[in-house]
């Protein structure tokens, strides 16, 4: 954080102890100040503008009652919903995803993801990472989220924001930041967390917004105090040091104090008539403040829908999850579409498994992750298709199986990212961002 006061001695100008400290700009970052993320970023630029939101389904939806319904299966495997048309020939969804079956010539479903897992938190590790590995008895993450891995390589799109947001916040099976976190790519990487619900009327960013008393006027006075006095260390420092020290404080300042970022995160400036759009709900105002960001250069957005673990009663959850769920998604790609940003924005849909085929005793269906469906979008993928299969009963694939890290090489890939690339982990050895993956080469 940009930590700023005046010269007295006993009582700075504001009467607070010269001890004591302003600590502006602070982003959450679980103890990392805004200039030292700055610096992490500096490392990682890229000329692709592209950008990816994630749309996170955490607790594992069901692909019988989403993207992959059996209509011709039994009625214990078939579950209580019909299957209607898309806009793409032969492509079928569930009948609440009525939004869906209009964008689905944008969108690609994948039918055949599997990795034979039901631990809710192993399962989101390896969708979230591309590697099995932190589990209910160990929940610590082991490798970094995809998102972390592009928030790293590419950094933010635009001067001003930062590379990676969660929204409203980064849980993933009850753990912040969860599955979505850096681990050995440093905490410059987490991100930064909204931790508010969007829809509120009382909605607003931590950390952009000055403390109490403070105005920019007066953080300018200070800024100048700073200045000078990194000058006059800045003349003892032959390396340079201060001088990189004093250009990141300015980005940081920037930041505060600047427009680009207030203004992305200020979603009570939307036209109403987009906000009704996506749903007057958490969902469906998470993802459109998702789409304000990465329209003012955020580079990752992941979007944290939970709920999804349907054990009892499927028909109810889905009753009550599916309709924000679909308008939020489908409102999503449209108006990335029609603002010229689908084209550079990957969009991605997934949770950590689906569900067991059988509906159980208690109308419910239990984890399952021998098949599961993704939805992929944007970006230059080739929407208006369905790549692999399930069986007839939604048991297993039987055509084009897919592992998590081919999910995750084919986002890397369209991303511009190279996939031979590695990083230092925890032990001191070179670990590959893809584990094995081969990107899907019919959405390319």
């Amino acid at each position: 954080m940009l930590r700023l006061f005046c010269g007295s001695r006993s009582r700075r100008c504001d009467g607070v102890s010269r001890r004591d400290f302003i600590q502006i700009g602070s982003l959450g970052l679980f103890g990392l100040t805004m200039a030292d993320m700055l610096r992490a970023q500096a490392q990682a630029g890229s000329s692709s503008p592209k950008a990816v939101i994630l749309y996170w389904m955490d607790g594992g939806p069901t692909h019988m009652e989403t993207y992959d319904p059996k209509p011709d299966a039994p009625a214990e495997f078939r579950g209580p919903f019909k299957a209607i048309r898309t806009n793409v020939p032969g492509v079928y969804v569930n009948e609440l995803l009525v939004g869906h079956a209009r964008v689905m010539d944008r969108v690609a479903l994948l039918r055949s993801v599997h990795h034979n897992n039901g631990d809710h938190f192993a399962a989101a590790h390896w969708m979230l990472t591309g590697y099995l590995g932190s589990n209910a008895a160990n929940r610590t993450p082991k490798y970094p989220s995809f998102t972390s891995i592009v928030a790293r390589i590419k950094g933010p799109n635009a001067p001003g924001v930062p590379p990676y947001v969660a929204v409203p916040y980064a849980a993933t099976i009850g753990l912040r930041p969860g599955y979505l976190s850096a681990t050995y790519l440093g905490v410059a990487y987490n991100p930064y967390d909204v931790n508010g619900d969007p829809n509120s009327p009382n909605f607003r960013v931590r950390n952009l917004n000055l403390p109490g008393g403070v105005t920019v006027e007066r953080l300018e006075d200070r800024r100048t105090l700073l200045r000078s006095l990194d000058r006059l260390r800045r003349d003892m420092d032959t390396t340079g040091t201060m001088e990189g020290v004093d250009r990141f404080n300015q980005k940081a300042f920037e930041i505060i104090t600047g427009t680009r970022a207030r203004k992305a995160f200020d979603i009570s400036q939307e036209d109403p008539r987009v906000r009704d759009r996506y749903g007057r709900n958490r969902y469906g105002q998470s993802a459109l403040l998702a789409r304000r960001l990465v329209e003012a250069g955020v580079t990752c957005v992941a979007i944290h829908n939970g709920g999804w673990d349907h054990h009892t009663n499927i028909e109810g959850g889905m009753k009550s999850r599916l309709p924000s769920f679909d308008q939020s998604v489908s409102a999503l790609i449209e108006d990335l579409d029609q603002r010229g940003l689908l084209e550079h924005t990957v969009v991605c849909v997934m949770g950590e498994f689906g569900r067991t085929p059988r509906v159980n005793a208690n109308a419910g269906r239990d984890h399952w992750g021998n098949v599961m469906s993704v939805l992929l979008a944007g970006g230059g993928i080739r929407g208006g298709q369905v790549v692999g299969a399930s069986n007839s009963k939604g048991e297993y694939p039987i055509e084009r199986p897919l592992k998590p890290a081919d999910v995750l090489a084919t986002i890397y890939k369209v991303l511009g990212i190279d996939l031979d690339t590695h990083f230092v982990n925890h032990a001191g050895r070179p670990t590959a961002i893809n584990n094995y993956g081969t990107p899907i080469e019919e959405l390319l």
